[in-house]
C-alpha cells in the first residue's frame, strides 16, 4: 500500500475550521505524508468567532493561511463555497497531485467525486458518523478521532515521591517492605483495537477471491488492498491499526506469511 520510496507529490490541504478540530492536525498531517508533501494548508472560517482561537494560534506555528469568510447570512455557511472555489482552482491548476479534506460536512461530497475524476486522490479526515456518501467518495476517509488515539504516546504514571517521615513516624511505624520491581511501574496501556465490520471482511475477502493465487493458496496482501481500496473508502486506522496487514492477522478469516523481500501474503482459511 505503501512505496519503498518517498512520495513527492504537492499536497494541498483545506481545512473546514467551523467543523474540524485543532486538536486532529498533527495526526493529519502524518497521514498525508502517504501521498507527499503538504505544501498548500489553508484552513477556512469566519476568524471573528472565539470558536476559532485555536485554529488562529495552530496557523502561526504550522504556516496555515487562514482565509476568512463572513457570514453573509444567518443560518447560513459562505465557508463551504469559498473551499469549493479555491479546490477547483488549485486543480485546474495542475501543481496538486492529492488532496485532504478536514471536515465532516457532506456538502463537500460533490466536489471530492469532481477532483477523484480528475484522477487525484482525496483524503478526507472527519467524524465517524459522518453522512456514509461523503465517507464513501473519498479515496480514504479516516476517523480522526480513532486517528489522535492512535497517534498519542504511550507514557506510563510515574510513581509518586515518597514522602520523607516525620521524627515520630519514624519511631513508631513498623517498616513496610518494598513492593517488588515489576509494581514499580505499570505496564503501557495499547492502542484499543475497535472489531472489524462484517462489511470490511466481506470486502476483503471479494477481493482475495478476485487474485490469482500461487500452488498453496496465498495471494499478496498488496493485490488485495489496491482491489478493496478501489471499492471502498475504509482505512485501517479507524479501527486502531497502523498497516493492513495488522488488521488481516486479527481476522480469522485469514492466515498470514512473509515472504522474500518483506512481502505480505495471506491466505483465506474460512
Amino acid at each position: 500500500m505503501t512505496s519503498l520510496d518517498a512520495p513527492s507529490g504537492n499536497i494541498a490541504l483545506l481545512i473546514d475550521a467551523d467543523n474540524a478540530s485543532a486538536a486532529h492536525f498533527d495526526p493529519v498531517m502524518t497521514v498525508l505524508a502517504e501521498l507527499g508533501t503538504v505544501n498548500i494548508r489553508r484552513a477556512y472560517g469566519n476568524w471573528s468567532k472565539t470558536s476559532l482561537k485555536t485554529w488562529a494560534a495552530l496557523s502561526i506555528a504550522q504556516a496555515i493561511e487562514p482565509q476568512q469568510q463572513f457570514d453573509l447570512t444567518k443560518g447560513k455557511n459562505a465557508t463551504d463555497m469559498k473551499m469549493t472555489i479555491d479546490a477547483m482552482d488549485l486543480m485546474a491548476s495542475g501543481r496538486v497531485s492529492g488532496f485532504g479534506l478536514m471536515s465532516s460536512d457532506s456538502d463537500f461530497t460533490p466536489l471530492v467525486t469532481r477532483i477523484r475524476q480528475q484522477g487525484i486522490p482525496v483524503y478526507g479526515f472527519g467524524r465517524m458518523n459522518s453522512p456514509e456518501g461523503f465517507r464513501r467518495a473519498c479515496t480514504r476517509f479516516i476517523d480522526v478521532v480513532a486517528l489522535a488515539a492512535a497517534e498519542e504516546p504511550i507514557a506510563s504514571k510515574a510513581p509518586a515521591p515518597a514522602r520523607a517521615p516525620k521524627a515520630d513516624e519514624a519511631k513508631t511505624a513498623p517498616a513496610k517492605a518494598a513492593p517488588p520491581a515489576a509494581a514499580s511501574a505499570p505496564a503501557p496501556a495499547s492502542v484499543v483495537k475497535k472489531a472489524v465490520d462484517a462489511e470490511v471482511i466481506k470486502l476483503l475477502i471479494d477481493a482475495y477471491d478476485s487474485v490469482k493465487r500461487d500452488e498453496r493458496g496465498f495471494v499478496r496482501l498488496g493485490s488485495v488492498g489496491q482491489l478493496a481500496g478501489n471499492r471502498s473508502s475504509f482505512d485501517v486506522r479507524n479501527y486502531g491499526y497502523k498497516r493492513l496487514s495488522d488488521l488481516v492477522q486479527a481476522i480469522p478469516n485469514f492466515i498470514t506469511e512473509s515472504r522474500e523481500g518483506g512481502q505480505v501474503w495471506i491466505k483465506r482459511v474460512n
